[in-house]
């Protein structure tokens, strides 16, 4: 997993809340196990119309936010079924950083584990952020997970939490396999110790 430390980029707005997971990434693109390639699904039916075509008012068709790595967004952001091809689809997009003021809890937990950093704010400060992308490409903003702030285009600063263990995480680029393989030497010392003491097994 690409660690996440700090990332200075264009910010998309989108100001709509109870954005479920079957609008990130419709259930048409749920056959594949592979990570990479949803990015052309991404919010499919904002994106395209009926005959495949980009719909010109969707933020991510419009120039400006075509290479955005960071979404703010409404409330309850990623509800509805606990599909992880929705944290996938964004990825390979390119969006590393999703800014809401409240998150579905397991797409939450699922793009820690897909390193995404998912940001929780007061509405107010969200406010915030969303007005300075709606200023476009040049309205560019940092995030800098170590010292948990979001410094907008003006140079407004907002810190934000996040919990220690999931930082440390994603600071490291570990997800849940990287965590095991930083024990392999205690796995191999166990499997070694239990061949000898159960060699029958």
């Amino acid at each position: 997993m690409q660690p996440f430390t700090t990332l200075t980029g264009v910010a998309a707005p989108l100001p709509q809340v109870n954005v479920d997971t079957d609008m990130i990434i419709p259930k048409q693109y749920l056959k594949t196990i592979e990570r990479t390639g949803l990015g052309k699904g991404l919010f499919d039916e904002m994106r395209y119309d009926e005959e495949g075509n980009e719909r010109p008012d969707f933020v991510l068709n419009q120039p400006a936010y075509r290479n955005a790595e960071v979404l703010v967004a409404g409330e309850n952001f990623g509800c509805g079924s606990s599909r992880e091809h929705a944290p996938w689809a964004l990825l390979d997009f390119g969006i590393r950083c999703v800014i809401a003021p409240s998150f579905a809890d397991i797409f939450f937990n699922n793009c820690f584990k897909n390193g995404i950093l998912p940001i929780v704010l007061p509405q107010e400060q969200v406010d915030i952020v969303m007005e300075d992308a709606r200023r476009g490409a040049n309205a560019r903003v940092t995030v800098d997970l170590e010292a948990q702030t979001i410094t907008t285009s003006d140079g407004t600063v907002i810190s934000f939490e996040v919990e220690p263990f999931r930082k440390h995480c994603l600071l490291n680029g570990l997800d849940d396999i990287g965590l095991s393989l930083q024990k392999a030497a205690a796995i191999d010392a166990f499997e070694a110790q239990a061949a000898t003491a159960r060699p029958w097994v």
